[in-house]
């Protein structure tokens, strides 16, 4: 029953409308192709028949000659379209053509040829294009044509009655039952084209969502084949491979250039190893600094040999994932020291208090010697505590770059003095501005502890001569300004150079190495950037620690220019 009830369910038909160009369309073409060969056989046929000696019926021929034209108007201006549930017009000029035809045909005929087999092309046509019950009624009606033929002929006394009522009845019975069949067969490849479109329609989504994902990764992807040749490469691993803006339609060659030549190892290792794979390279470009990466590969499945595999190499950039690990062991220290800080700050004021008091009651000067080394202690301890709670609140002040602006200039040259003032170092110091109505995004007390950090780090290391530091602005792109503290101190260490704004860290065993991580914390608050280099001024060598500012106009977090254009 099951059976039964699947085949009813859908009274219009298996095919739906939007499925006439896809396999509706070409069984649709078939049939009325198939309609236009038999109709010109007939024709043929006919007059094969007069040529052998058979005398010729000009009423067969007429109506098969009909027929070829009927069939020709269909195939050339019918459209396709799926039969309807009921005997309408076009099951009349398609099915009902056919049925009349052939039944004339029947019915002229002399003894030769039988045209009984023709009526499975009507039947058939029902059944494939359109619905079970369709079919049935012209199978149905085939049926009943072929036994009213037989009658006929009874009426007329024509021997053989039974014969040819026998001969009506199984080609009646034949033709259900391939009704039947060819409906089951065409609703089940109806169903599969369906569901292969629907799978289709989703494998085509994954794809898409699949190309999303990849695109927008911060990892970098390869795809390569075993013969060297990239066969996709997402933006963040084209970012990664390039020396510059350049472009690499895939495919491209891995060993295009000979910086990618620990890549086209580590692929080569790879597939002759049969397994994955992982590994820190650096890619040298000629003229640049050797760009660090941690590689991944690994190999894809393949049932054909691993002469089809495909290696998939995961490329991403060590400084990116040495800074993400220390910025998040720095977010866990900051924490525990502030924590650390407000704890010692309490007993430390009381000791600081009791050592004041202690001192007042002395006269000796052993005595006072003694309290002075606590008094000069504790400042210590008191000093490297507010620096410690100074990070916790750079971090927490988050100005507004809407309404926290000043002109560069003016306040590079007050903060300078004032410092050289207080220091007693004007003699030291050289002051060049060139950010005239240069208006940057910075709030005022934040750059005076900015400076007053880089002055005092160079008046620790310069050599003491006239104008041995500097303090200087430039323009170096329109409304981007650039502050630098220069002083003609000793080349740095490259192991000092590579953590010099981490927290805690310094070449000093007395200092607390939190100057240089404050300064870099506060710059990122206002969306500036902080570097160091080592540049000449006047044949001089010095340090140089400069700042890149970001226009008031802009908001924070904006992008800068990258380190490597402001280095001079």
């Amino acid at each position: 029953m099951l059976f039964w009830r699947n085949t009813t369910e859908n009274a219009a038909g298996a095919w739906e409308p939007e499925t006439a160009q896809g396999s509706f369309g070409r069984l649709w073409g078939m049939f009325l192709n198939a309609r236009v060969a038999i109709a010109a056989v007939l024709v043929i046929l006919q007059e094969a028949l007069h040529a052998l000696g058979t005398p010729l019926n000009f009423w067969t021929l007429a109506v098969c000659i009909a027929y070829l034209g009927a069939t020709l108007a269909v195939r050339l201006w019918a459209p396709p379209r799926p039969l309807n549930s009921t005997f309408d017009g076009f099951w009349v000029l398609t099915i009902g053509v056919d049925v009349m035809v052939f039944s004339l045909l029947n019915f002229y005929q002399a003894s030769v040829p039988n045209y009984t087999p023709l009526f499975a092309l009507p039947v058939l046509l029902a059944s494939v294009l359109g619905p079970i019950v369709l079919a049935f009624g012209t199978a149905a009606s085939v049926t009943l044509l072929l036994l009213a033929d037989a009658a006929g002929t009874a009426v007329q006394g024509g021997g053989e009655v039974n014969a040819r009522l026998l001969q009506a009845a199984l080609s009646g019975s034949g033709f259900f039952l391939v009704a039947l069949l060819a409906n089951q067969l065409a609703t089940r490849l109806a169903r599969e084209e369906k569901l292969t479109k629907e799978s289709q329609s989703a494998a085509r989504m994954q794809i898409q969502v699949n190309e999303l994902v990849v695109a927008t990764l911060a990892e970098g992807v390869l795809v390569l084949d075993g013969n060297g040749f990239v066969r996709s490469a997402n933006p963040a691993a084209r970012r990664l491979l390039a020396a510059q803006e350049t472009a690499f339609p895939a495919p491209f060659k891995l060993d295009a250039q000979s910086a990618w030549q620990p890549l086209v190892e580590l692929m080569q290792h790879t597939f002759a190893q049969q397994s994955a794979y992982e590994s820190n390279i650096s890619l040298v470009h000629p003229g640049l600094n050797a760009r660090r990466l941690q590689v991944r590969s690994r190999l894809t499945e393949s049932r054909d040999g691993p002469h089809e595999s495909l290696c998939v190499m995961f490329l991403e950039d060590l400084r990116e994932m040495e800074a993400r690990v220390r910025i998040e062991k720095l977010a866990a220290m900051g924490r525990m020291s502030t924590a650390v800080a407000h704890e010692i700050r309490n007993p430390l004021a009381a000791i600081a208090q009791a050592n004041a008091l202690l001192e007042e009651d002395l006269q000796e000067a052993s005595q006072r010697q003694l309290t002075a080394m606590i008094a000069q202690n504790a400042q210590r301890l008191a000093k490297i505590v507010d620096e410690v709670l100074d990070i916790s609140r750079a971090q927490q002040e988050i100005p507004a770059p809407q309404t926290t602006s000043l002109w560069l200039d003016e306040a590079a040259r007050r903060i300078a003095n004032d410092w050289a003032r207080q220091n007693a170092s004007s003699g030291q110091l050289r002051i060049c501005t060139d950010c005239a109505n240069t208006e940057v995004g910075f709030d005022d007390d934040h750059l005076r502890r900015l400076m007053l950090n880089l002055l005092d780090n160079a008046l620790r290391y310069t050599s003491g001569a006239a104008q041995g530091i500097e303090v200087s602005t430039q323009r170096v792109a329109p409304g981007q300004a650039r502050l630098s503290v220069w002083s003609d101190g000793q080349t740095l260490e490259e192991t000092v150079q590579a953590h010099l704004f981490e927290p805690f860290f310094s070449s000093e065993s007395r200092s607390t190495g939190l100057g240089l991580y404050i300064c870099r914390e506060l710059c990122e608050r206002y969306g500036a950037q902080i570097g160091y280099q080592r540049v000449p001024r006047e044949n001089i060598q010095g340090n140089e620690f400069f700042i890149m500012f970001q226009p008031a106009s802009q908001r924070l977090r904006t992008e800068l220019p990258s380190m490597d254009s402001v280095l001079v």
